[in-house]
């Protein structure tokens, strides 16, 4: 998945209604910053080597964090191996033969088009400048359909008012205009084009306010490094930008293999590495990163066809989550990467705005043909029935786990009001993928509650996550278990001691139930378990 994608038009495509349905929220904007620090005090995400003042945009997956992480991997991993008789895994090495980023063409045009500020000193992606100057106008355009929808009321037409209005017109011809001249830019790598094109939208500098601007120059995004014993004789590799090639590299190993015929996919999940400049906005944009991807091998002719599969596909697993199906839309790329017939991005609407979270491209046969010339073994599919050998298309589903998480996390966090006034900080995740599924607490740490306690918790932690919380009131150790979202709280009491009963609290409606101890795991099962994700999708 290229790292660079132009504004362009939107599509908005929604599936199951929201899953959760929240309490009284405070009106309280979910900021960036209040997700990087309760990420910290939570033990979700840490700054790397905070010991040394830390190492920019580098981070490390705590307690909760790991667990949170590993049940995103299973969630996508099951439901694209294991739910497809047709899809097989694969886990590639991060180090290949400096051979294959030559043909993959991520030696000689893996860039990014950069310019500098001469007064801040800071450092921009200039596709970005431009991208966030066309989404200001897009504020404009939605500002007048706002008011004029107030305006006019049930009467309003906004495919109409959109065509005519003077204002809106010419908003949208200056969108068309801009993005002609950008995507031009790119296609014909032209740099002087590109900072002419900043200069003339009189784009300024976010932190000096100024618009000094530099030259825009190329920057190679690939990290590079040596193996061998002596540096003498060591030999150039890089470490992998995308984990896609490891398996076009792989693909007649795992083909001849497990007998697989188009369409067929290889699925992995793994470490990828670009030397982000700009790297940013949390973990959203990171030098170190981990991706999951599938590729999909089809008939050539039937490409097509199996990108608007895997479009519907995708987003019904993202829907699957109960996130909220407003947050997703599509975003058609204006400038096609060198290898792809078709692209789009599904955006997430995270704290700072919608941003991509996955991509899907039709990469045609661009790279299986290009691994096959450089490295003179045959990539191909021989079709019996046909009786031609053929070079399959391939369809990509690429999607960053880290970018994955904080959406996740941004949109499972909320502060409530209560009926009594007291406040709560929340973390409403789909349960499945909460990092603990229950927690067990002793009402009191006496009078054989503990015991009692630490023999359901016992026999929990076999098939769920579970914790296990005997320290301060048992309303502070509710609130706590909110904050690390997990799904169901079991407290017992001396009721417990005589009738083998426990009270069970649900986390989203604080609704407190008394149940058979006996019915613990089978609720859990009911409700926490991938499996009721997996069949709504």
């Amino acid at each position: 998945m290229q790292p660079a994608s132009l504004i362009c038009n939107y599509f908005i495509f929604s599936f199951n209604p929201f899953l959760f349905t929240p309490m009284s929220t405070k009106e309280n904007e979910v900021t960036l910053k209040k997700i990087t620090a309760h990420c910290k005090e939570y033990g979700f995400v840490y700054g790397s080597s905070e010991i040394y003042d830390g190492l920019s945009a580098a981070y490390d997956y705590g307690p909760n964090g790991v667990l949170l992480k590993n049940n995103i991997k299973e969630f996508w991993w099951k439901s694209m191996v294991q739910m497809n008789e047709n899809i097989v895994g694969l886990d590639a090495s991060i180090f290949m033969h400096p051979s294959t980023w030559k043909a993959s063409g991520h030696v000689d045009a893996f860039n990014d088009p950069l310019i500098d500020n001469k007064d801040s000193k800071k450092r921009y992606r200039a596709d970005v400048l431009v991208e966030d100057h066309l989404a200001k106008i897009e504020q404009k355009i939605n500002k007048e359909i706002t008011k004029a929808r107030k305006r006019f009321g049930e009467d309003f037409d906004e495919a109409q008012f959109i065509s005519t209005h003077p204002r809106v017109v010419n908003y949208r011809e200056q969108i068309q205009s801009i993005e002609n001249r950008m995507k031009t830019a790119i296609a014909e790598d032209d740099l002087e084009s590109f900072k002419n094109l900043i200069v003339d939208l009189e784009i300024s500098d976010p932190v000096s306010g100024t618009k000094n601007w530099t030259d825009v120059r190329q920057f190679n995004l690939m990290f590079s490094t040596e193996m061998g014993s002596v540096s003498e004789g060591a030999n150039t590799i890089y470490l992998r930008p995308e984990t896609a090639q490891g398996i076009f590299v792989n693909f007649s190993n795992i083909q001849k293999s497990n007998r697989m015929k188009p369409p067929f996919g290889i699925a992995q999940i793994g470490k990828a590495f670009r030397n982000e400049i700009i790297a940013r906005q949390f973990i959203f944009r990171m030098r170190e990163f981990e991706q999951m991807e599938m590729q999909f091998f089809v008939k050539p002719g039937e490409e097509m066809q199996w990108y608007e599969h895997w479009k519907l596909q995708r987003m019904r697993w993202h829907n699957a989550l109960g996130l909220g199906t407003a947050k997703y839309r599509f975003h058609n790329h204006l400038n096609l990467a060198h290898y792809a017939n078709a692209a789009c991005d599904i955006e997430f609407e995270f704290p700072m705005g919608f941003k991509e979270l996955e991509g899907i491209h039709s990469r045609t046969d661009f790279d299986l043909l290009a691994h096959e010339a450089l490295s003179g073994k045959k990539l191909r599919y021989f079709d019996p029935q046909e009786n031609e050998s053929y070079v399959p298309y391939v369809v990509e589903t690429s999607i960053g786990l880290d970018r994955m998480f904080l959406a996740v996390l941004s949109a499972a966090y909320q502060e409530e009001v209560l009926e009594d006034n007291s406040e709560r900080i929340v973390l409403k995740l789909p349960a499945a993928l909460a990092p603990s599924k229950v927690a067990v607490l002793p009402l009191m740490n006496k009078d054989g509650l503990a015991e009692k306690a630490q023999a359901i918790f016992k026999g929990l932690k076999y098939d769920f996550t579970a914790q296990y919380d005997a320290k301060d009131a048992i309303g502070r150790r509710y609130r706590r278990q909110d904050t690390v979202g997990t799904p169901y709280c079991i407290t017992i009491d001396h009721q417990s001691l005589e009738d083998d009963t426990v009270t069970i609290r649900e986390r989203d409606s604080m609704k407190q139930e008394r149940i058979p101890i006996t019915d613990i795991a089978r609720i859990l099962e009911e409700n926490v378990t991938l499996k009721k994700l997996l069949k709504s999708i």
